[in-house]
């Protein structure tokens, strides 16, 4: 509990200019004698606490020992502030809590935040990130079974290099000592990951290959159109959010997209059929009747239902 107190009273002067005994010991439900113990613990940590007499006196944290303000501006400070504490939820950091807290006290106004992020997610995601990263950190081999883009099942032992986020998924790059090259690999996809107990001397100065967002992209060559009802216009618009749309007068939604291979066709088959009878393919003939066989082969799976 002093620990706890002693922390939010060093943050509570970088904050203020000056705080007076009585306001410290008020805030804490302590005598002002706990208050002058407490100041001197905190000065024998090394923080510079100085005392100010006189009416509107009290104890503060001299000024060359507070983050300059003047070096980021309050959209800056509070930018940082959020990409930092999502940060720190998805990896449980305390070194970036540390940094919230430091950025806490440069911040010229006490207003809300005005944008908020949140990175997290399962915990079990969070868990494989969190063993990911300190397997980069101190350069620890991992293993884990992995389903390609193949659909094929595979161990793979790694020598892992950095975790990136985009597109809404986490990708550690590294270097696959099963297919004795450089490789990204989803964290949706992994499973039963481990630490290996040897560590890894090789430099790994490779960059990842970063993913084109055209892998799932529709686009260049066939000219798809599609209609969605009006129960299902939200969920559609959030696949298709680059896409030309129009709302119809009956309340349904029409999008018009381009495809362009086959990755692209399969993985908008699947999204389509996610809709069940809520979305229908207009254009062209030949993908409707794609979505037709594909409709049949699963109704024959069901027959004996």
């Amino acid at each position: 509990m002093k620990l706890e107190r002693l922390i939010s009273m060093i943050y509570m002067l970088l904050n203020n200019e000056v705080v007076s005994a009585s306001a410290l010991a008020e805030k804490y439900g302590v005598s002002q004698r706990t208050i002058y113990r407490d100041i001197d613990a905190i000065c024998a940590a090394g923080i510079p606490v100085v005392s100010y007499q006189g009416v509107n006196g009290g104890y503060g944290i001299i000024e060359s020992y507070k983050m300059d303000r003047s070096l980021l501006g309050t959209y800056d400070v509070g930018s940082l502030i959020t990409v930092l504490h999502s940060m720190s939820t998805v990896f449980d950091d305390e070194r970036a809590m540390e940094t919230v807290r430091k950025l806490q006290t440069i911040q010229k106004d006490d207003r809300p935040p005005n944008l908020s992020m949140d990175m997290g997610s399962l915990r079990s995601y969070n868990e494989s990130l969190r063993m990911l990263r300190s397997a980069i950190s101190d350069r620890h081999a991992v293993e884990f079974e992995y389903v390609s883009g193949k659909n094929e099942r595979t161990r793979r032992a790694v020598e892992p290099v950095s975790l990136h986020y985009q597109y809404d998924t986490w990708f550690l790059f590294g270097y696959c000592r099963s297919r004795n090259d450089y490789r990204e690999f989803r964290l949706s996809r992994m499973a039963e990951l481990r630490l290996l107990p040897d560590r890894f001397e090789r430099r790994h100065d490779a960059s990842p290959q970063r993913m084109t967002f055209e892998k799932f992209r529709w686009n260049d060559h066939i000219d798809v159109v599609l209609r969605f009802s009006s129960e299902s216009m939200a969920k559609a618009l959030d696949y298709f959010y680059d896409a030309e749309r129009s709302f119809n007068p009956d309340g349904s939604l029409t999008i018009r997209l381009k495809l362009d291979n086959a990755v692209g066709e399969k993985r908008l088959l699947s999204i389509i059929l996610s809709f069940g009878s809520e979305a229908e393919i207009i254009e062209p003939l030949e993908l409707r009747q794609t979505l037709k066989d594909t409709i049949q082969k699963i109704s024959r799976i069901y027959s004996q239902v």
